[in-house]
């Protein structure tokens, strides 16, 4: 199967890509996938650990699909995962500025952006999912707001909004 190109259009999706490719678990999961489709248990038995953290990012960050595998009779349906893309085709451009704060994002530890994942939270979930009314609250840039949401398992970025992440499969 020919695989595509990730055009990235958005300075904010590096946060999730760097974080995945960031990880020696995470690519290692991520490299086991482009060969076949697999369910989580043959992942983690090519692999060695458990991959469901790393599948979660993966599917975040839009590198992995996913797709129901038909069960033998009488046997539960599992989910089964394969890599999407092969390439990467970055089409971007933003300040100095903005692409420190994506890094600084990326590779902060959960607990030193924790804060401004509770407050973006908070705000969220007060009715308050614009840009523009995100930043006046947090006082920094849109583009630091978008990273920390993509950096998030409990965000999403949905256009000029942030809302809570839920399942969209």
């Amino acid at each position: 199967m020919g695989k595509r190109t990730r055009i990235v259009n958005e300075p904010s999706d590096l946060v999730p890509l760097l974080r995945a490719f960031g990880s020696d678990s995470h690519k290692k999961v991520f490299d086991c996938l482009q060969k076949d489709w697999k369910i989580e248990e043959e992942i983690e038995k090519e692999v060695g650990f458990a991959a469901n953290e790393s599948l979660d990012l993966l599917k975040k960050s839009g590198l992995v699909e996913s797709k129901w595998r038909m069960p033998e009779a009488g046997k539960k349906p599992e989910k089964e995962y394969h890599s999407s893309y092969s390439r990467v085709h970055l089409n971007f451009q933003c300040s100095v500025e903005d692409i420190s704060d994506l890094i600084m994002i990326t590779f902060k530890s959960d607990s030193e952006i924790r804060t401004y994942v509770d407050m973006i939270e908070k705000e969220v979930v007060g009715g308050n999912q614009s840009m523009n009314g995100l930043q006046r609250v947090v006082d920094k840039s849109i583009m630091f707001i978008r990273g920390v949401a993509r950096r998030s398992s409990i965000l999403a970025v949905k256009g000029q909004r942030i809302e809570l992440a839920g399942e969209t499969e």
